[in-house]
């Protein structure tokens, strides 16, 4: 029984749960907008800028700059994208507040981004967009932003709380308002509580419930776990995004899922299967350039057809391109490639579909307000900005705006909050008491347990679905977590105890992985990145719906919502008349 005397307090103002995209703009925002002598903390499950999903961005940030672009194009790629299910206010806030974002980055953050020869900034070309507006460092973009952010931040009188796991978000004991944070310190293993003001949640998505998974192993979904279990509504908690082309290298190196960029297809990378056949222009007009759930699903269809196991994926081909073109467009991806026995230059590389993003999360205003007083949600943990399908580039721009608009916000709301909040005792001590459970029970193997989940996750709630298959995996869900909690830990040593964080992170993601599928089988229809093989139509554009879970105690309900269309309807276009319908090609 861990007792009162075992927790270690803390108390500050804005507290900033992920240290990637949103994390690191929140906090430069904070600091900006809150009165002086607020105190900001950063906490972070790994080191500052070492870890998170925003240093893997290879391809880019979408932003409308010129060359006839405009916010309200990309504002309609978005839309359309999403299959008309995004908020549109948070999408219209995505794309215009990009433009200002892009040159903050540039001016004041001190990224450098590829420039054409006459000195503007170049920006190339993306799957599902109707303009090149992808801006970009080669094709390690994510490293230069992250790399600048974290120079800044370290600057500046922020305090850092690293290896500290977020486990729980506690409440006020009448539920009216967020009173602060339990986290694992993993250095030591004992739990720390820390009380704040405002708390921004930005840990990210990282669907590695899936066999193939883009993000890294330690990404696994805390953020909404944690919101599921206080209550919180959770929207588009199906629509998992699968990146067409994850290098598929084999079961003994962790390189398998890791993405071959957007800008590979955008430059004009071919998708080959295993008769040597060019495939996709079989599912879409617009071949290796259509939407990545469009990809996903040709690329998987392929794979079914295929019956040799040792033929799994499909091929990209980049070599008709010329080899010296596309190691120096290319550098950093044939560059891992050939670290993982694979030349993309002048050969072809095995591909799969990866999972890769969230477009589910919290239900939050267009100023990352939550239902709860004094918690925000950015980037990836916030659902509403892509609706059924994000678009390439859209994330870290969607990451880097949301996460200083809550910056701004927190700081300029605790200027009307009083003191710190007490928290509900009895919801405190049965979080710790959740995240100790497996250290009174006989060891078991978890990485079994995990596999186990990731193959279910693949086989029936992956790319394409079916009841019988949705219902198939929610059984085998159900085995899965009671063989987790029947599972243990060696706890006689808590410090920089892994298998007892491995287990912690296969409790988020059976959690999330039932809600995913529970929401699967809630949308009777298919949209972006949602694929019912039982229910292939989209449904009437007008009549679209997100999906709303809700966890109380221990029962989870998933509702429908209508979309609102506050900015533009289905059939209809907000650009101006005459407008030509792609800018693709015409520069």
């Amino acid at each position: 029984m861990t007792h009162a005397t075992d927790i270690e307090m803390m108390d500050t103002d804005i507290l900033i749960l992920g240290t990637g995209g949103a994390g690191l703009f929140a906090a430069l925002h904070a600091l900006q907008s809150a009165p002086m002598g607020t105190r900001v903390t950063l906490a972070v499950k790994g080191l500052i800028g070492k870890c998170g999903c925003t240093r893997m961005v290879q391809g880019g940030y979408n932003v409308a700059l010129g060359n006839g672009d405009s916010v309200e194009r990309h504002f309609m790629d978005t839309i359309q994208g999403g299959k008309w299910l995004p908020d549109q206010d948070m999408a219209w806030k995505l794309c215009e507040q990009a433009v200002v974002r892009i040159h903050e980055l540039e001016n004041e953050i001190g990224c450098f981004f590829d420039r054409n020869p006459d000195g503007s900034v170049h920006q190339k070309a993306f799957a599902g967009q109707t303009a090149d507006r992808t801006v970009h460092k080669g094709d390690l973009t994510g490293i230069e932003i992250i790399s600048r952010l974290m120079e800044q931040v370290l600057a500046r009188p922020v305090q850092k709380l690293q290896e500290h796991r977020a486990i729980a978000l506690i409440p006020t004991k009448d539920g009216s308002a967020l009173s602060g944070v339990l986290f694992i310190d993993m250095r030591t293993g004992k739990f720390r509580f820390v009380r704040a003001k405002a708390v921004m949640m930005g840990t990210g998505g990282g669907p590695t419930m899936y066999k193939y998974h883009t993000p890294s192993g330690d990404k696994t979904m805390d953020g909404l776990a944690m919101a599921l279990r206080i209550g919180l509504p959770l929207r588009d908690m199906e629509m998992v995004q699968f990146h067409p082309t994850g290098l598929l290298a084999g079961d003994h190196t962790r390189m398998t899922g890791t993405v071959l960029e957007e800008g590979l297809r955008g430059a004009g990378g071919q998708l080959i299967n295993h008769h040597d056949q060019r495939f996709m222009f079989d599912y879409d007009q617009r071949g290796e350039r259509a939407t990545r759930d469009v990809v996903s699903r040709g690329i998987y269809a392929e794979m079914r057809k295929n019956n040799n196991p040792e033929q799994e994926g499909v091929f990209i081909s980049m070599s008709h391109l010329g080899p010296e073109n596309v190691r120096k467009k290319f550098a950093g991806m044939v560059k891992r490639c050939a670290d993982s026995g694979f030349d993309l230059a002048g050969g072809k590389v095995e591909v799969v579909p990866t999972a890769h993003y969230f477009m589910g999360g919290v239900v939050v205003d267009t100023e990352t307000r939550t239902e709860l007083e004094g918690l925000y949600v950015a980037g990836e943990d916030a659902g509403g900005a892509h609706g059924s399908n994000r678009l390439g580039g859209n994330g870290v721009a969607n990451s880097t705006v949301y996460g200083g608009v809550a910056g701004d916000v927190m700081g300029m709301d605790i200027r009307r909050m009083g003191a710190l909040r007490d928290p509900d005792r009895n919801i405190l001590d049965r979080e710790i008491e959740r995240a100790r459970a497996p250290l009174s029970k006989k060891p078991g193997n978890i990485l079994e347990l995990r596999k186990k989940l990731q193959n279910v996750m693949w086989d029936d709630v992956g790319v394409m679905r079916t009841e019988t298959g949705i219902n198939r995996g929610l059984s085998q869900l159900g085995d899965i977590e009671a063989e987790l909690m029947e599972t243990g830990v060696d706890g006689s040593n808590l410090a920089f105890n892994l298998t007892w964080h491995d287990w912690l992170n296969m409790a988020s993601l059976t959690e999330i992985s039932e809600v995913i599928a529970r929401a699967g089988l809630a949308r009777e229809n298919s949209r972006g990145a949602h694929f019912r093989e039982d229910f292939p139509e989209p449904g009437a554009m007008e009549a679209s719906y997100f999906t709303v879970a809700r966890k109380a105690g221990e029962t989870l309900s998933v509702s429908r919502e209508p979309v609102k269309f506050t900015i533009v309807r289905p059939g209809e276009t907000i650009l101006p008349e005459g407008e030509p319908e792609t800018l693709v090609g015409a520069n």
